[in-house]
């Protein structure tokens, strides 16, 4: 990344990955637009872009994380406010070859979100299927119901679930594993819906923490694109498509990187199954519980998706 002057940005397609696609997304690069020359504040911005509360405040942070906008605090008629502005009014990208993992022979499990074989939570917590409630809710021995199975919507505030996926790298391929990815859709949890709602999400692969998200809130505004009408609009609706990273250089979540664990420390190749933890430290800066989303809920037609990358064999 190269700053020019105090209003271009001049970026490389593949070095500054991360923020090319940021200007990928339609929301981004309406909000850079609305930020030109004015500040507003995050109700405002959500409010002139017809844009859902939870996708601005998401998109506004990554844009800052970024370095494309600032911000800072200050009061308004209701309180303290985050304020933002853009901080270019030109950006110029500089294409460059970029570098993709192999995706031929890519190994890939879906597993069903009910389908944990280990859980310790604490409530609020319950398991909801397409149809209706499984179990008892606010009740941790439900979590053990044959109906889990059934599950499209899984919440709990602290804890874990516990899934153990086929090592299929074993029998498939004799090269290296290159990538681990997971991909699953998550939100934070509290009674009724609050897109203001941090919670540090942790995910553990082999019994070794790869990391943990900061998910900015539990997200009711509108209903979710595969969320049953039968589930009452006071409660969780939709999540964030998250994909998690652990490669030879450190472990990503969503193009960040979140932590130094590797491959090597995942120790694939002696194990026949792959442990899969996700959840909420009881310790955890934000203890805002967690919702997993399945396939007939939410936003994204899917389940928790694992694949694993195969490299050239050596």
């Amino acid at each position: 990344m190269k700053w020019k002057n105090t209003q271009s940005l001049i970026l490389n397609s593949s070095k500054d990955s991360k923020i090319f696609r940021l200007l990928g997304s339609a929301s981004g690069v309406r909000i850079l637009e609305l930020l030109q020359n004015q500040e507003l504040n995050v109700t405002e911005i959500a409010r002139r872009l017809d844009l859902p509360q939870s996708t601005a405040t998401t998109s506004i942070l990554a844009l800052e994380k970024a370095g494309l906008i600032e911000s800072h605090n200050t009061t308004g008629v209701k309180g303290g406010q985050k304020v933002c502005t853009a901080r270019y009014k030109e950006i110029l990208v500089s294409f460059t070859p970029p570098e993709l993992p192999d995706k031929t022979g890519v190994i890939e499990v879906e597993m069903p979100v009910g389908l944990f074989t280990s859980y310790a939570v604490t409530p609020p917590c319950g398991l909801c299927g397409r149809d209706s409630i499984i179990g008892y809710l606010d009740v941790p021995g439900a979590f053990f119901s044959p109906d889990r199975i059934k599950a499209a919507l899984v919440w709990f505030e602290k804890g874990y679930v516990e899934y153990k996926f086929p090592n299929n790298a074993l029998y498939m391929t004799k090269g290296p594993i290159e990538q681990l990815e997971l991909s699953m859709e998550l939100s934070s949890e509290t009674p009724g819906t609050n897109p203001d709602w941090p919670s540090d999400i942790s995910v553990w692969i082999n019994e070794v923490e790869i990391g943990s998200w900061t998910s900015p809130g539990d997200f009711g505004d509108r209903r979710g694109k595969y969320t049953p009408l039968f589930w009452k609009l006071e409660g969780s609706q939709y999540g964030l498509l998250t994909t998690w990273k652990v490669t030879r250089e450190g472990t990503f979540v969503n193009s960040t990187c979140v932590s130094d664990v590797t491959l090597k420390e995942l120790y694939l190749s002696r194990h026949h199954s792959i442990k899969v933890q996700i959840g909420v430290k009881e310790k955890a800066a934000h203890v805002g519980g967690i919702n997993i989303f399945g396939k007939d809920f939410g936003d994204y037609a899917q389940d928790i998706v694992l694949r694993l990358y195969p490299g050239q064999q050596r």
